[in-house]
This record gives C-alpha cells, structure tokens and sequence, in this order.
C-alpha cells in the first residue's frame, strides 16, 4: 500500500510521466518467420558436400556424398530398415515413459518439500554428472543382456532433465502467486493444483523436452549393450565393416526421428500453453 501511495504522488507530481506511459506504444510481438528458413543450412551443407565429394575434394570412403548415403538407406530399407526403427523408437518410448514417470513424482516432491530438497537434490546433482556409459558395466551385472539394461539406461538419461525442470520450475514460481492463493484460503492441495504446478507448467515442458532428447542420446549407448537390432546397432555394424555410408545413414535416422519427436513437444507444449502471451513463439 505505501508503494501504491508513492506510485499515485509521483505521478500526481509529474503528470508529464503519466501522459508518457499511457501513450507509449506496446512492443510488437515479433513476426514468425518462414518454415522454410530451417532448411536452408542442411540444404546448403548437402549440396556441398556433394560438389566436394563428387570433386574429389572429399574421400568418398570417408565422406560419401549425400546421394551416396540416400542410395544406401534405400538398399536398408529393403532388408528390414523399419525393423531397426521401430526396435529403437519403442526403446526411447520405454525408458522415456519410465524416467518421465519417476522425474515428475520425484522432481514435484522436492519442489514442494524443503526436507526432500535436502534429502535428495545433492544425491541427484552428483548422479547427474556420471555419464551415460559409465552405467553400462553396472547394468550389465545387475540386469543381464536383455532389454531391461536398455531401457533403464533410457531412462537414467531422461530422467534428470525432466527432474530438474519440474523441481526448479516448481521452488521458482512468485512468492506473491502464494501468497495470494493463502489468503484466499486455498488448501495446500488446491495450492499445489491451481498455482504452483501451472505456475512451473513451462519449466516442467521444458524439461520433458530435453529429457526426450536425451533419451534418443541414451538409446545409442543403450543399443551397445549387444544389440541386434536398432540404429545404434547400424552404427556399430557400419563401424565394424568401415562402411561410412551406414554411420551416416543411421546419424540421418536419428536427427530425423529425434527432430520429430521434438516436434511433437513444440507442438504439446504450444497446445498446452496457448494462454501465454510470450515474447516469440519456439521454432519448430
């Protein structure tokens, strides 16, 4: 009240301000740009690579040219390409749903309890810095050489984005949001449900975003784990037998599909989040 009160005289005293700010113009927002602009840059490194490498300029057993590497996933799509796709993409989808699942109950209690904060956010923090393929030798002990060690390894990578997102989304939603909702009354549920979680609604976005990102990062440590199907094994076999084509085949596969993916949570998180009046709009 007595910042309102000093609000109110300063402009009682300057109404040169008031006038100012009443007639100063809002930011436009910006103007989304054309889809198309995403391609230029993978547009233009094929068409070099391809000049390079028909030039002679590039080793083609090192750097095939683009139609070189478009002509082999042709020839692996008659020898069960789909095969391998659907193996990898139902690992991702697997360990991603159990990291999800495991993040957001986990990440929501440590947001909104400071004793779990303290049990538990300095374990996580060091877990989180292990990297994916330190946990393949433990896997490989406790679980075997089936698809548990696979999944779990999937999971191990989402999980700590989307533990991140939620926990902090949650501890940073305004004090003033809070306190308003107590002094309505709302309960601690009805707080935790009509405040904080759409509060920390973009931040949880985010990091189900990224986690999925990781997961498909995961997948190929996760598909070394004596695999006999999936692109991490096209890799691998690429790798064993030196054809370079197959590696850039399987990479192409998994920007493709991870772009994908993504895609699909621009567009969750754009649906979910239409009443925003935001800055810019997330490309796609």
């Amino acid at each position: 009240m007595h910042a309102d009160h000093e609000l109110t005289a300063h402009l009682d005293a300057h109404p040169d301000t008031a006038a100012d700010t009443a007639t100063e113009p809002a930011p436009r927002p910006r103007k989304p740009q054309p889809r198309w602009l995403g391609l230029l840059v993978p547009a233009s490194l094929l068409l070099l690579a391809e000049a390079a490498t028909r030039a002679g300029w590039l080793a083609s057993n090192l750097l095939p040219a683009p139609s070189e590497v478009l002509a082999t996933l042709q020839q692996l799509a008659q020898q069960g390409l789909l095969g391998h796709i659907a193996a990898s993409s139902a690992r991702v989808a697997a360990g991603f749903v159990l990291g999800a699942g495991l993040a957001l109950l986990l990440g929501a209690w440590v947001g909104l309890s400071p004793l779990a904060l303290a049990l538990l956010n300095p374990s996580f923090q060091a877990l989180r810095a292990i990297p994916s393929l330190a946990w393949v030798p433990l896997l490989l002990l406790w679980l075997g050489i089936d698809e548990a060690p696979k999944i779990v390894l999937i999971a191990i990578g989402a999980f700590f984005p989307i533990y991140m997102g939620v926990a902090s989304g949650i501890r940073d939603v305004d004090r003033k949001l809070v306190e308003v909702a107590r002094l309505r009354g709302l309960s601690r549920t009805a707080l935790a449900g009509r405040v904080l979680l759409p509060a920390a609604l973009p931040a949880v976005l985010t990091g189900l975003r990224n986690g999925l990102s990781l997961a498909w990062m995961f997948m190929v440590a996760a598909e070394l784990i004596a695999a006999s199907r999936g692109l991490g094994y096209l890799l691998t076999d690429g790798r064993e037998t030196s054809r370079a084509d197959i590696v850039l085949a399987a990479i192409v596969l998994l920007a493709v599909l991870g772009k994908l993916s993504d895609s699909l949570m621009v567009a969750l998180e754009a649906r979910t989040l239409h009443w925003r009046d935001s800055f810019g709009e997330a490309p796609r």
